[in-house]
């Protein structure tokens, strides 16, 4: 799809369709109220009838009838005035856009970054359009047959913007590169299992290395060993795929800040011997999704020519029993030299995370963000809206939330107060990986933060926005590229020496 910028106003535009916004319970303004005239107030009728009615990400298609240079109009509702306006323009940008594509349109054009109140800039506004718009053409089909689909769109065009407006234009090739990675790492969620293996997560690395000039290593199981990696190496151990760690490099340099990405790689998780029930076992093959969300925010970076040091590093195994898998009661050593009761080896991903925290250290980062389906306690704590968010450096934990809320990812900051650590507390080791039902999803970010030291580090807990049991307006169900474009947005501000 073509990313198209014009001046002119929604009333010149000739392709096929054009996007116009309504806020719920305001009267028809800007870009709406300029079509409704040649309309003859079609659309102020829709509106006093109810058949409109601004309801976040409803569309309503009317035809133009020849009164217009296009021959449809897209009315998207934008919900409640000034409520969370990027959320509201990224989601109705791509509910939008979707349900075009579908009724067969190919050139759209897009005026709703101009329904932006006054508080959001006009370059963050065309980029939380931009972004949505991508987001909502996936379509998650994958493994499907080769169907009759619709074709998709040819073009965007955002109206209103002239030509020499760098910056604006920036943010919409900006937003065009976080949608594009977004839906990247849906992919990969997506994908199964048997096609998305340790392995492949690692072809992956390599093949965006070499289209975009990082640098990459994949540590085997025999490097894994060497390096003390006792943790990692127990999960790999029950499965027959060869585990892998993959490293990531943009931009490497002595100078500082060095900042790395860790994404948990589980490419399927069974449980091990503790293991899960069989309804929706199906599902875990997302609990790769903080390792898809780390490669494809790198692969960002690398193209926004972001100048800052950032690694990725994703940890990839499978979780599974066999005669060779770690078991409840093991002991393991972890790289830091931390020993861990094992509890539940459904307690896999703080493991494999644990020795890649530790990596990181050794590799000297100064900024540390892991992103992972870690804890069904999270799910408990904040349901399918807003992903946990815990750390130990103030000014890093607010930064993140702050990337979350500019690419119209939902977070909320959990606590790690001293006294939850108790709760695992090991008669026989170090430390165990499980603590007991009560407050799970921190004490799964109490456990991740023994092998961080004193680097500043935020955890970002994705069980239950990484995946979306239903279909929305603005994306289909299965994964969601959760973290994805906050990590970008993070590593911009960073660039820019904003934290």
């Amino acid at each position: 799809m073509e990313l198209q910028f014009a001046a002119g106003s929604v009333l010149q535009y000739d392709g096929d369709a054009v996007i116009v916004g309504v806020t719920k319970g305001m009267p028809l303004g800007g870009p709406a109220a300029e079509l409704d005239a040649p309309l003859h107030g079609l659309l102020a009728r829709l509106i006093a009838s109810g058949e409109i009615r601004g309801r976040q990400s409803e569309v309503t298609v009317v035809h133009s009838s020849g009164r217009l240079p296009c021959e449809r109009v897209a009315v998207v509702g934008l919900g409640e005035p000034n409520r969370d306006p990027l959320l509201a323009l990224r989601r109705g940008a791509g509910a939008a856009a979707r349900l075009l594509r579908d009724r067969g349109c190919r050139r759209v054009g897009c005026a709703l970054h101009l329904q932006a109140p006054p508080a959001v800039r006009m370059e963050q506004a065309v980029r939380a359009v931009v972004e949505g718009v991508h987001t909502g053409l996936y379509r998650g089909e994958e493994c499907k047959r080769e169907r009759d689909l619709p074709d998709e769109l040819d073009s965007l065009t955002l109206l209103g913007v002239s030509g020499g407006d760098d910056l604006v234009i920036s943010a919409g090739k900006a937003g065009a590169i976080a949608g594009e990675a977004t839906s990247y790492a849906r992919r990969l969620v997506n994908l199964p299992a048997n096609l998305v293996t340790p392995s492949r997560l690692a072809r992956e690395a390599n093949e965006s290395a070499q289209a975009l000039g990082l640098e990459v290593e994949v540590l085997g199981m025999d490097r894994i060993a060497e390096l003390g990696m006792g943790a990692f190496a127990a999960v790999a151990r029950g499965s027959d795929e060869p585990a892998c760690l993959i490293i990531l490099r943009h931009n490497p340099r002595k100078e500082r800040p060095h900042v790395v990405f860790v994404g948990k790689g589980l490419t399927f998780d069974s449980g091990g011997i503790s293991i899960k029930p069989a309804d929706k076992m199906e599902t875990m093959k997302h609990d790769m999704a903080g390792g898809a969300a780390v490669i494809a925010a790198i692969r960002a970076i690398a193209r926004l020519g972001l100048g800052i040091n950032v690694t990725g590093i994703v940890p990839a195994t499978e979780n599974l029993p066999s005669g060779r898998a770690f078991k409840p009661g093991d002991v393991l050593t972890a790289m830091n030299g931390n020993t861990v009761e094992v509890i539940s080896t459904d307690a896999e991903g703080r493991l494999i995370l644990a020795d890649a925290l530790a990596y990181a250290c050794q590799l000297g980062a100064t900024h540390i963000i892991d992103v992972a389906t870690l804890t069904g306690a999270c799910i408990i704590a904040l349901g399918h809206v807003a992903s946990g968010v815990m750390g130990n450096d103030t000014a890093l934990v607010d930064a993140v939330l702050d990337a979350g809320e500019q690419a119209g990812e939902r977070m909320w900051r959990l606590p790690l107060f001293p006294e939850y650590r108790s709760q695992l507390d090991s008669n026989i080791a170090d430390i165990k990986n499980v603590g007991g039902r009560p407050a799970g999803a921190i004490i799964g970010g109490w456990f991740l933060r023994e092998f961080v030291g004193d680097t500043a580090w935020v955890h970002l807990d994705i069980a239950g926005t990484a995946w979306s049991d239903k279909d929305e307006p603005h994306q289909i169900a299965g994964g969601t590229g959760a973290g994805t474009r906050t990590l970008i947005a993070l590593a911009e501000r960073m660039a820019g020496g904003e934290a």
